[in-house]
């Protein structure tokens, strides 16, 4: 059965190797504006001939939307570049637990307040000192990560710059979701999530 990392990865290999062929035609145009053109027909095609799984349609569905709405600012070819480029070597990434671990060690390092040793279960507050911040329930961090893997999804509650964290989290091979303010339960933190095997349900957070 295919994952949704894996149906990702299929369409962004697609649209790089499509845009790859293009390039390779005489008098073609090469400009952001007509890369961006033509990804989005191929987009449209794809969805239209239902080419890929199901499970990206609503990114798909997005990307078209975008590409249509902004043109070349949609960026529509370093999208593919970066999700490529991190869900690769996440697919990589064999022992999430200890790259959580490792991610948690550094950030300590880097004077950030990491707390482990609290149960997460209603709407709390952090004060921090106005340093960034990363919370785990104790019961998660304690219960779900055996050995070198995770055995269940760990939420992060992290108060912090989101391309900051994005680009600490590809660095130790880590997908985490997208950022949600409204599922924390942490005041002025955000939620993220990281899954067993990097295997996230939708779209992961991308390094800029």
């Amino acid at each position: 059965m295919t994952s949704y990392n894996q149906a990702l990865i299929e369409i962004t290999q697609a649209g790089l190797a499509a845009l790859e062929e293009r390039s390779k035609s005489k008098n073609v145009v090469n400009t952001a504006a007509a890369e961006s053109h033509f990804l989005c027909n191929w987009m449209v095609q794809a969805l239209k001939e239902r080419r890929f799984s199901k499970l990206i349609a609503k990114e798909l569905t997005q990307w078209i939307r975008d590409a249509r709405s902004m043109g070349a600012a949609a960026q529509l070819t370093s999208v593919l570049q970066r999700i490529e480029d991190q869900y690769l070597a996440a697919a990589q990434n064999q022992a999430v637990g200890t790259s959580l671990n490792a991610m948690l060690s550094e950030l300590k390092e880097n004077d950030w307040v990491i707390i482990l040793d609290s149960a997460v279960t209603t709407k709390l507050k952090l004060d921090s000192s106005g340093l960034n911040s990363v919370v785990i329930s104790v019961d998660q961090y304690d219960g779900h990560i055996d050995g070198d893997k995770l055995t269940k999804a760990i939420t992060l509650y992290v108060r912090a710059n989101e391309q900051e964290l994005a680009r600490i989290a590809a660095k130790h091979g880590l997908l985490l979701s997208q950022g949600n303010k409204k599922a924390s339960l942490i005041k002025h933190h955000k939620a993220y999530r990281v899954f067993p095997n990097n295997q996230g349900p939708a779209m992961a957070l991308l390094v800029e």
